[in-house]
């Protein structure tokens, strides 16, 4: 009986251990393309560890291909949005900036791999000591400016550079004071400038329900409530479709909260 159970018991792990050897197998001989079509069907449905499980085994295979380098940034900053821990998301922030980096290396005119730096950049820039902020945000302005420049019809290029523009607006004259006797002089910018890239992101992709709601907010910061008003509503009737549409909701109704 004990003999019985024994053999019963290895042939069940020999079943087991020929199934995951297949499954290997398959893995290890499929191609490139392959590996990067099944990792998409993942990134569509925004489910980075999946993607992942697709797309960094077709990146051994490719180390050089620049549109899974940016692809794999991307679903690391999927992650890092889901994580809760502060030094957690920084870390896989930093994992994206390098693979975005990288990317903009081998193609150094290549918008979505320049953006894809802003982008990383902009994901870890609260995390970030003030210090690094400064950087952190020469590089955004950097990065974001040349995207445009490779592709002006690059919508989510001009939404960072908005974002970028609104934020550094904001800034009072104290912090910026501070923060230039200390770490150098900080950019100057208008949140005027900040509209017109968000407008000009709309007029290309106007299903983006993060453009209305960064519009609003940037006419909020304005004192122009009814334009503010508008435009987050808008965005906030629009149904989720990408990552940070929750995120970005959440600060629409912020925004809205605080409008008279």
């Amino acid at each position: 009986m004990t003999c019985d159970v024994t053999v019963h018991y290895f042939l069940k792990r020999l079943r087991i251990i020929a199934s995951v050897l297949a499954l290997c197998a398959s893995a290890w001989a499929a191609s490139s393309d392959e590996l990067v079509t099944k990792g998409d069907a993942f990134d569509v449905k925004l489910q980075a560890s999946e993607a992942l499980a697709y797309y960094l085994p077709a990146e051994k295979l490719e180390p050089n291909n620049v549109r899974l380098l940016v692809r794999i940034a991307r679903q690391y900053r999927h992650l890092m949005a889901d994580a809760t821990a502060s030094n957690e998301k920084l870390r896989l922030g930093r994992i994206a900036l390098n693979y975005a980096e990288r990317a903009a290396e081998l193609a150094p005119n290549d918008s979505e791999a320049q953006l894809s730096i802003a982008i990383s950049y902009g994901k870890m820039l609260p995390l970030l000591g003030i210090k690094e902020q400064i950087e952190a945000s020469r590089r955004i302005k950097e990065t974001a400016d040349k995207a445009i420049r490779l592709d002006p019809y690059n919508d989510l290029a001009w939404h960072v550079l908005g974002r970028w523009n609104r934020v550094l607006a904001d800034v009072n004259l104290v912090k910026r004071g501070v923060a230039s006797l200390v770490y150098g002089k900080l950019p100057q910018t208008t949140t005027e400038e900040a509209v017109r890239c968000f407008q000009r992101a709309l007029e290309l992709n106007p299903n983006r329900l993060m453009h209305y709601v960064e519009l609003g907010r940037a006419y909020a910061q304005m004192g122009r409530t009814a334009e503010a008003r508008q435009f987050i509503e808008k965005g906030l009737a629009m149904p989720d479709a990408e990552k940070d549409d929750p995120e970005t909701k959440r600060r629409g109704r912020e925004t809205l909260a605080k409008l008279r």
